[in-house]
């Protein structure tokens, strides 16, 4: 099967093109029974066009009345997308906002001038033994956009476009567009500056052509294994595309893959949950964290979580 969205030549080794620049393999940490693994930033690539973080977390098996709990904690200068492939979790903001969010549907919050939210397990979520696993990434604004107002949207799952192609030999390739425009799609999900995200899902060989466009793009290797020009990926590595380059994805047994890119959103300051082109304005959140200053989140005042060098 194949499926080409792009009419360019694909990038092979034999065509003096290579295709694939560096690839990262993240570190996983035990965050007690729960699994997760940092793949941006990372020493390859602080980010991948406005992706300055990019998170797998589990898959993870929590046994009854067990479950996530994120106590409240701040952002300021990003956008977050949560992005599950399975279980959920219950979103509470500094705005208001109480969002369960599973399996296809899309969490949206920008941070701006700041919010502070919490993640848990949905109460349901306990009631018995339940598996979660899915991608958590931030998308830095831009310069002039950094100090917007806070915001949150949610999309359900039937609002995020998803093509399938199936070839007569049974190959088929699955796209939900989850941000952005490709593949004669347009998500509703209103990013702040050039970005493509897809998850992507090939079966037994099924062929898939990355798309051009965006300047930067990578593709992630969630689970299974996949070949580009030669090679052979697998699971939890991330691929960084050449500029230009529109090679050909092929999977002998078959690969779950996530798709991003977008144009360079230039150097940044992380530190803890707060991003900043300015470093001064890094430390002015964190003296206002420490101080009290950002806004509680409603039915989830009691908790937080403290700086860290505090």
């Amino acid at each position: 099967m194949s499926w080409q969205p792009s009419q360019e030549a694909d990038c092979t080794t034999e065509s003096g093109c290579a295709p694939v620049s560096a690839v990262i393999v993240p570190k996983a940490k035990d965050l007690g029974g729960f699994e997760v693994r940092r793949v941006l930033p990372a020493i390859e690539a602080r980010s991948v066009g406005p992706f300055i973080f990019f998170d797998h977390m589990g898959p993870a098996t929590f046994p009854e009345g067990d479950g996530i709990d994120v106590r409240p904690h701040p952002h300021i200068g990003l956008s977050t997308l949560t992005w599950l492939f399975d279980g959920a979790l219950m979103h509470r903001d500094s705005l208001g906002s109480v969002q369960e969010i599973r399996p296809g549907e899309v969490n949206w919050m920008t941070a701006g001038s700041g919010i502070v939210h919490s993640e848990r397990s949905p109460d349901w979520f306990r009631e018995g033994e339940a598996r979660i696993e899915g991608i958590q990434t931030w998308h830095a604004l831009p310069t002039e956009m950094e100090e917007i107002d806070a915001d949150f949207q949610h999309y359900s799952a039937d609002d995020i476009p998803v093509v399938t192609h199936e070839s007569a030999d049974g190959g088929r390739v699955r796209v939900a567009l989850i941000a952005g425009g490709a593949f004669g799609m347009v998500s509703p999900v209103k990013v702040h500056s050039d970005t493509l995200y897809a998850d992507v899902r090939l079966s037994a060989g099924a062929q898939f052509g990355v798309p051009t466009g965006p300047q930067e793009r990578a593709l992630y290797v969630v689970s299974g294994t996949m070949e580009i020009a030669g090679q052979t990926f697998g699971a939890r590595q991330m691929l960084l595309i050449d500029e230009g380059a529109t090679p050909s994805v092929t999977s002998a047994e078959g690969a779950h893959l996530m798709l991003i890119g977008g144009a360079p959103i230039g150097p940044r300051k992380l530190w803890w949950n707060l991003v900043s082109t300015r470093p001064e304005r890094i430390e002015q959140a964190k003296d206002d964290w420490r101080e009290g200053r950002f806004a509680k989140v409603p039915g989830d005042e009691d908790e937080f979580i403290p700086l860290p060098e505090d």
